[in-house]
């Protein structure tokens, strides 16, 4: 099945918004989870390992499956860059807007300030129960207080920064989601042979 770039990119982008609202509700599940259900240091440290981290990763590698499915079961190397970055970029753009501008200003607009208890009470409640001392104690949360101080600083500089970085982030990611997952024709489909554009 012949695919124009045009199609491809509106597919990837149609895909993208779901795996946006997936990654999204996990992102917002895992503060949740961090802040309200998370009862140990090791479930607030590795809960948000799991359901922003893990478990994104393993939802994107089925949604581009699913994208190459889209066009036909076949695309080379520059066609899964292509559309796995535009899909990539509409995720991180769904995801952005929904967590760090809706939820976090309008419903959860105390969150990261949330996010900090649940960390440093986790943290503690730990080092007390290891024997820590506690001017090392004092030490270790001050340094994690400095860390979600950082965060709450977003100043236009560093947002445009962030997003710099994101999108070479992205691009890099793409690139190897291709290399893993593209897939050219059988040498046999002489029909898809000659449907498939060279490889770049």
């Amino acid at each position: 099945m012949k695919v124009t770039d045009q199609e491809l990119r509106k597919k990837a982008a149609g895909t993208g918004v779901l795996l946006g609202l997936v990654v999204m509700v996990l992102s917002i599940f895992s503060f949740y989870f961090i802040t309200s259900i998370a009862t140990s240091f090791w479930l607030v440290s590795f809960g948000p390992l799991i359901f922003s981290v893990t478990l994104p990763i393993i939802v994107a590698v089925l949604f581009c499956i699913d994208l190459r499915k889209k066009i036909g079961g076949y695309w080379n190397f520059r066609q899964a860059v292509t559309g796995f970055f535009v899909m990539f970029l509409v995720c991180y753009a769904i995801n952005y807007v929904g967590t760090n501008l809706l939820f976090a200003k309008v419903i959860e607009p105390h969150m990261v300030e949330k996010t900090q208890d649940a960390v440093i009470k986790a943290s503690e409640e730990m080092m007390e129960k290891q024997g820590v001392d506690q001017a090392q104690i004092d030490d270790r949360l001050e340094s994690v207080k400095k860390k979600f101080e950082e965060q709450r600083e977003n100043t236009p500089a560093k947002i445009a920064s962030n997003f710099g970085i994101s999108l070479i982030f992205i691009f890099v990611i793409s690139m190897i989601f291709a290399a893993i997952l593209k897939k050219d024709p059988p040498l046999f489909d002489t029909a898809a042979l000659q449907e498939q554009d060279p490889i770049v």
